[in-house]
């Protein structure tokens, strides 16, 4: 039995000679560069979710044997879930060209296979894993624990099967607080990962509150300098000293940590974790707080955690939509407000958020921002998810937003075509659900003549396709129908009338409105 330094160094360097001349070896790389379980270079490294970096080979390897490394640190990776370290392979490959005599090339499994094999059955680890069933393959054993990863990864609530619906229109995925100062690639971490989260942790765990702003301010630096350091930070054990400053009673660490925090739910890798770590709760208190730098910094949290699918249901469980509400409409701050309104798009893409939005008169709210011409363009997207759904549209109809939607196109003061298209795009959603009553209100409003201008004069495609829907909708009945007066209907109610039936029978239809 080797100890676990022991059982991890292992060279993939092979000579290409027999003769026991002492060969010459290249410039030995930077210790980062070097993969923690074969011990060699690493061309194609990724980051795997617990922070460390690893050649992608080895990983795989891991997998299809169904086993896990104890690292020379004493920590277990978790390989639920990789990404590609790109700027310490850009730094890899750099370091190669001067060198190396021969190109970098990356390991093939069935190396890493080996290497690993050897080591495990080196140190009577894959001997004792079969050893109390002589029978079991190796590889049939390895098949269930990769069934079980998988599952683990599918459980981490990351977006596998695509079972939300996709964001319709392209927007920032990122905070309008967040800036990045300089380009990561050119960045690196000058300690482990471990050492730096130790560190911080500390500082963020004293009971001194200059220690606990020092901590702060250092962890915003390198988190909004650095993927890696996003990445290899975003710990349990970091995440729970951090979360325990977010409701500070000092302005400066309430700032700073949600500034970190911001920082941090950038990398998607991480966004799931710190909302399972319990951070919603807190970032609602931040918002109904007294300090505006650090709300600003919330809203730009929630929008950044709000933009993967496995966070936008909790999200609004756990009672964010009122306050994001809260803050769009009454805000002084347009970075906030912006920031609320894309957190509530994203999280309005899922239809029980929707329900809770319209249930808050979120409906009147929006439709007020663009009567108001305040953040017309963001208002309408939501609306647009908003028209998704049943309750959504009735209160749309209600609201009296098909006539101001028509009336609106027809003026045309639009800062954008794109926000034209919204306004078009709620009338689409609208038409879906609407029925009679949205026919009635939408031939009424002159809808028909709008949106043939639209046709013609708007240059965005899909701004055209909705409005051709909403026409052939518009017109679909008129040649089967016999002639209606829509302002009698609007009026009145619809009068019943019979129809037949093909076996002969008759029924009376007394829709009214």
């Amino acid at each position: 039995m080797g100890s676990g330094k022991q059982r991890w160094k292992i060279s993939i360097y092979k000579s290409s000679s027999t003769t026991s001349k002492p060969e010459t070896r290249p410039t030995k790389p930077p210790a980062e560069f070097i993969c923690p379980i074969s011990g060699s270079l690493m061309a194609d490294p990724v980051i795997v979710s617990t922070g460390q970096t690893f050649e992608r080979a080895c990983i795989t390897a891991c997998l299809t044997l169904g086993y896990n490394p104890t690292l020379n640190d004493g920590s277990v990776p978790d390989f639920s879930m990789v990404i590609p370290n790109l700027a310490l392979k850009s730094s890899i490959v750099n370091w190669a060209k001067t060198s190396l005599s021969s190109p970098l090339t990356p390991l093939e499994v069935s190396d890493a296979v080996k290497l690993l094999k050897a080591s495990m059955a080196g140190s009577g680890e894959l001997i004792g894993r079969v050893g109390s069933n002589p029978g079991l393959n190796v590889f049939e054993h390895a098949d269930s624990e990769l069934t079980r990863r998988r599952q683990i990864r599918f459980d981490s609530g990351e977006s596998l099967s695509g079972s939300f619906r996709k964001t319709p229109l392209v927007l920032a995925t990122r905070p309008s607080c967040y800036s990045s100062c300089s380009s990561s690639s050119e960045l690196e971490l000058d300690k482990a990962g471990t050492c730096e989260d130790d560190a911080y942790a500390a500082k963020l765990r004293s009971s001194h509150v200059y220690e606990q702003e020092e901590g702060l301010i250092g962890l915003r630096k390198i988190t909004r300098s650095s993927v890696d350091s996003r990445v290899v930070l975003c710990t349990p054990r970091l995440l729970s000293a951090l979360r325990s400053l977010i409701t500070s009673k000092y302005t400066d660490v309430q700032v700073n940590s949600v500034a970190a925090l911001v920082n941090l739910s950038l990398e998607k890798v991480n966004k799931v974790k710190i909302v399972r770590a319990g951070f919603v709760s807190p970032l609602i208190d931040v918002l109904r707080g007294k300090f505006p730098e650090a709300q600003e910094h919330a809203c730009g949290a929630l929008f950044s955690l709000a933009l993967d699918d496995g966070n936008k249901t909790a999200i609004g469980v756990l009672g964010a939509l009122q306050p994001l509400v809260h803050m769009l409409m009454r805000s002084e701050s347009e970075r906030a407000r912006h920031d609320a309104a894309l957190a509530l798009y994203h999280l309005s893409l899922v239809q029980s958020n929707r329900i809770k939005l319209v249930k808050l008169g979120s409906v009147q709210l929006l439709l007020g921002m663009v009567k108001s011409d305040q953040m017309p363009g963001q208002a309408l997207l939501i609306l647009c998810n908003l028209g998704a759904c049943n309750e959504g549209r009735a209160a749309m109809l209600d609201a009296g937003a098909v006539v101001f939607l028509v009336e609106l196109l027809k003026k045309g003061e639009f800062d954008s075509e794109s926000t034209q298209e919204s306004c078009v795009a709620v009338l689409y959603a609208l038409s879906h659900g609407g029925g009679l009553r949205f026919r009635g209100l939408a031939k009424a409003a002159g809808a028909m003549e709008v949106l043939k201008d639209v046709t013609e004069w708007n240059s965005r495609e899909r701004a055209k396709e909705k409005a051709r829907r909403v026409l052939e909708l518009l017109k679909a009945k008129e040649e089967e129908e016999e002639e209606v007066d829509w302002e009698k209907v609007l009026e009145f109610g619809f009068p019943s009338r019979t129809i037949t039936r093909p076996a002969g029978q008759s029924c009376r239809n007394s829709t009214e409105f």
